[in-house]
């Protein structure tokens, strides 16, 4: 049976790797993006790599009053959706936002508050359907705060607590909600980063993953698997050591 999939950040480096493992299965994808000129690149490759049809919608995440437009494009064309992948984010200057309030706000509200806003409406239309897995990027960032990055990883946290509460309200509904926890994934976000390249791995490694965890219908995915123990450990370390570390 032909799976209808949405994907919004379909341009981000995961996303796109995980569009493409479901094209190769004939999939009808509904993608959006902010950028019209790539998104029209991506689906002209997924078209070429199987999908059996592709639809793109162009808006910015942050723009939530058309949520709903987006919405009603997406289930006008296909009805009903098997899976919904939110995918969208940045990675936000720390040092940054320490100095300049306004960018703080706006890349909170581009890591949390969007991705909350999309989370709420598919919500409504997947319980309506009775049916179907959300699928959410979040990062191990959220598990605690750190000095290099934390308002990143308060965004992050905040979305990891909204969808457990989303995955308990639509488990009744038969709908599943997916938690998605990468580590350090080598996509244009992350590129020139100083970063431990033992723990670096291709996005299609974690697309792989993450598509194997919507089957299984699992609520959190680490990905790779080894950053849940990394992350049991750090959640361990007493505040008094903790807030001295240079993590």
């Amino acid at each position: 049976m032909t799976q209808n999939i949405l994907i919004f950040g379909a341009t981000s480096g995961i996303a796109e790797a995980v569009a493409r493992i479901y094209a190769g299965q004939g999939a009808q994808l509904f993608l959006v993006a902010r950028n019209a000129e790539k998104l029209e690149v991506v689906a002209s490759d997924l078209s070429a790599r199987g999908a059996s049809d592709v639809t793109t919608f162009v808006m910015d995440a942050n723009d939530t009053a058309r949520l709903p437009e987006m919405q009603d494009a997406a289930w006008g064309k296909f009805s009903r959706f098997d899976v919904a992948l939110i995918a969208h984010g940045t990675l936000p200057d720390q040092a940054l936002c320490e100095t300049d309030t306004d960018y703080a706000i706006r890349e909170f509200r581009t890591n949390a508050e969007s991705v909350i806003g999309c989370l709420t409406g598919l919500a409504r239309r997947f319980a309506g359907q009775g049916s179907g897995v959300i699928a959410v990027i979040g990062s191990v960032a959220g598990d605690r705060g750190r000095a290099s990055n934390y308002l990143y990883g308060a965004a992050k946290a905040a979305v990891d607590t909204f969808a457990s509460g989303l995955r308990g309200r639509l488990y009744k509904h038969g709908v599943h909600v997916l938690t998605i926890k990468p580590g350090f994934v080598d996509t244009p976000m992350t590129k020139g980063l100083p970063l431990p390249q033992a723990l670096v791995v291709p996005a299609e490694k974690v697309a792989a993953d993450i598509v194997r965890a919507i089957e299984k219908k699992r609520d959190v995915l680490y990905t790779p698997w080894f950053w849940r123990f990394i992350m049991l450990i750090i959640l361990h370390i007493p505040n008094v050591v903790f807030k001295r570390m240079k993590l």
